[in-house]
């Protein structure tokens, strides 16, 4: 592992039906509040707008009220859906934003996940990635200060002299990233455009599979433009939830997996849990996600890097699974013991006592001669003490 590790959560959010929406919002909020707190370095958070469960709808707005609440979490849009919206008005939020929280904004950029989110919009499916191929274009070159008159072949926007009239806060540009899940789509803009990667599907088998597949792709692309990929701005996203033992984890995540397994499926197949089977050990022997303690964790982490090779942030996805006091001991124990694992910072503690154990019957000596030295001279003091006064 020659790239450091950062450690971060992805916040699509997931909220359970019969829940306040509004209660759920504010915890959203707590929860970075508190990911600030216990060191965690980066948030992202997603849009969506149908279906439910997925309950922000614009990621920038949650980001503005979030970073005044935090000291040093980075937050990025994980992601902006860019054919929904219009590529200057695109642009122009996310210089505000960056200006707003001076320089600590990330922006992810995707086509779209919810194919009922499209559907509303009047979009065709098959002519996401196309649409967002497009904007993505646009918008870079937008945010980078150029003037653009161009109209969408799709009818999405019809541009006149558009510019941005605010320079980023982040010189040159803010970090720009692009989702990237099971098709080489993400890796090829990322290698193009000089951009970071989220890999949003990292432990689902199709998107495990891909990983280096499309990693690769960007690398290779990247080489056509006289650029390499940076492993740091590689991002990896996997659902995670942790207790002080695997048991209590699995009594955890009851509160609300079956519930999430069904919204997953409800938009488009994907998990094919047996219809008796019991949910948590479902998901534990198909290794969608960690079910379990940090030891969990960190082999889950090594395995990704058994595939992958470097890579710079591994992002906890947050799916609420687990009531709320169990979901934020979840977040507490993966800073305890795993964050720490991968920073190295226990060797030289380890060290340190290790020395001192395998050197404890010479200390302990030394001490003892030292204590019955003082002891004497402290008594041949009281004994000099007593003979001058006689």
């Amino acid at each position: 592992m020659s790239v450091p590790l950062r450690h971060g959560v992805f916040v699509v959010p997931f909220h359970g039906m019969n829940e306040n929406p509004t209660q759920c919002i504010q915890r959203d909020l707590q929860l970075c509040e508190l990911l600030d707190d216990l060191g965690y370095d980066e948030v992202w958070v997603g849009e969506h707008h149908s279906a439910g469960m997925e309950i922000i709808a614009s990621p920038e707005l949650f980001i503005a009220a979030a970073a005044e609440r935090t000291r040093r979490l980075r937050f990025g849009t994980g992601v902006i859906s860019l054919p929904y919206h219009n590529p200057l008005m695109t642009a122009n939020r996310c210089i505000q934003l960056d200006h707003q929280t001076m320089g600590r904004c990330m922006f992810g950029f995707g086509p779209g996940l919810l194919a009922s989110d499209a559907v509303m919009l009047g979009i065709d499916i098959a002519e996401q990635r196309d649409r967002f191929a497009e904007e993505l274009d646009v918008l870079i070159r937008l945010m980078k200060g150029e003037w653009v008159t161009e109209r969408s072949k799709y009818g999405s926007y019809n541009l006149v002299d558009a510019h941005v009239h605010l320079q980023p806060y982040s010189q040159p540009l803010p970090e720009l990233s692009v989702a990237s899940a099971v098709t080489p789509s993400g890796g090829r803009l990322a290698g193009k455009y000089d951009m970071s990667m989220l890999c949003v599907a990292a432990n689902i088998t199709s998107g495990y599979d891909a990983l280096d597949v499309n990693w690769k792709m960007a690398n290779a692309v990247a080489a056509e433009h006289g650029r390499t990929m940076d492993p740091r701005r590689l991002r990896l996203v996997m659902p995670m939830h942790l207790a002080d033992t695997r048991e209590k984890a699995m009594e955890n995540m009851r509160f609300g997996l079956r519930e999430w397994i069904d919204y997953y499926n409800n938009n488009m197949p994907r998990l094919s849990l047996p219809k008796d089977a019991d949910p948590v050990k479902w998901y534990i022997e198909n290794k969608v996600g960690v079910i379990g303690t940090p030891d969990d964790a960190i082999a889950a982490i090594d395995r990704l890097y058994a595939k992958q090779g470097d890579f710079g942030m591994l992002l906890m996805l947050a799916k609420n699974c687990a009531d709320w006091e169990a979901t934020k001991r979840s977040y507490e124990l993966y800073a305890r013991y795993v964050m720490p694992h991968y920073a190295k910072a226990l060797e030289s503690r380890r060290k340190s006592y290790d020395w001192v154990t395998a050197n404890q019957p010479d200390f302990s000596n030394q001490r003892q001669k030292a204590q019955d030295s003082m002891i004497a001279r402290v008594l041949g003091d009281e004994e000099k003490k007593k003979a001058g006064k006689k």
